[in-house]
Parts: structure tokens; sequence; C-alpha cells
């Protein structure tokens, strides 16, 4: 069965920081885009930031760029959002995604990832 299953997620003041993980089991995604989206209370699942299969290559949403970083750690399964600076707007349910197909191209859209974690939430209070 595979899993994705995401951590690090709390409550923190506005200006802080907080790391994500997200780690997979049932099958390696050294060989696909990996994702993080979140969805506000009330609102649609929204694109944060994207991976390539080799870490090489990383995209963001223009509301989180300079202060989100992904990365990935194939050897671990794992993938990171370290999240800096972060702002009220910033609080909602963190779900981290995997693409099926074998390395892929880049994609913002969540009918692009075939795996999905169960969610973590991130509270930023002001």
């Amino acid at each position: 069965q595979v899993q994705l299953v995401e951590s690090g997620g709390g409550l923190v003041q506005a200006g802080g920081s907080l790391r994500l993980s997200c780690t997979a089991s049932g099958r390696t995604f050294s060989n696909n885009f990996m994702a993080w989206f979140r969805q506000a209370s009330g609102k649609e699942r929204e694109f944060v930031a994207a991976i390539n299969w080799s870490g090489s290559s990383t995209y963001s949403a223009d509301s989180v760029k300079g202060r989100f970083t992904i990365s990935r750690d194939n050897a671990k399964n794992t993938v990171y959002l370290q999240m800096n600076s972060l702002k009220p707007e910033d609080t909602a349910v963190y779900y981290c995604a995997a693409t099926r197909s074998y390395r892929g191209t880049y994609s913002d859209r969540t009918s692009a990832y075939s795996y999905w974690g169960q969610g973590t939430q991130v509270t930023v209070s002001s």
C-alpha cells in the first residue's frame, strides 16, 4: 500500500519558521515529481511548490517565493518544505503529493498528482 505521510505542522507566530516532511512508503518516488499543496478553510486547494525527480529543478507559487524552499532526499524517500517568514495567510492544511509518471514534467495542477498524503495543519498566529 502506497502512503505519503506528512509531519512537522503546528502553531507558530508570524515571522517564525516550520519544516514539513513527507515520507513515502510502499514504493519509491525517486523518479517522480513531488509537490506541496495547501488548502485553507473554505478555499480550494492551491499549489505551493514542486520539485523534479533529481531535485535539480524547483518551482514555487508567487505567494511563497523567497520564503519557502522545497527539497528532497531520495535515499530517504522524503520531500521537505522549509517555511520561513510565515504569515497568517499561510495558515492551511498542507498536503504532499506525487506524480505517477516516470520523471515527467512540472505541473501546478492537482489533477497531475496521483498520490496524496493526509495533510498536516499549519497555523500562523498574528
